[in-house]
């Protein structure tokens, strides 16, 4: 497994949390090599996506990890 990764996850108060959608232990990962990777496509999920409107939020809470069990 990869070393550094990106933990994404919904906000509290996003619908999408309802048990009958994505649930509210829904979670997801990206994994990368390394740290220059993890840090530069963190960077790039923070910006805005091109079809969303200007009012318009995104409701995914990034967080940036460490894998202390990988091995390469």
């Amino acid at each position: 497994m990869k070393p550094f990764g990106i933990r994404i996850t919904l906000h509290s108060s996003d619908t999408m949390r309802a048990s009958h959608l994505l649930g509210e232990e829904w979670e997801s990962y990206r994994w990368y090599r390394t740290m220059e990777e993890r840090d530069k496509a963190f960077e790039e999920l923070h910006q805005p996506l091109p079809y969303y409107q200007r009012a318009d939020n995104s409701n995914l809470v990034l967080t940036k990890v460490e894998n202390s069990r990988s091995v390469e």
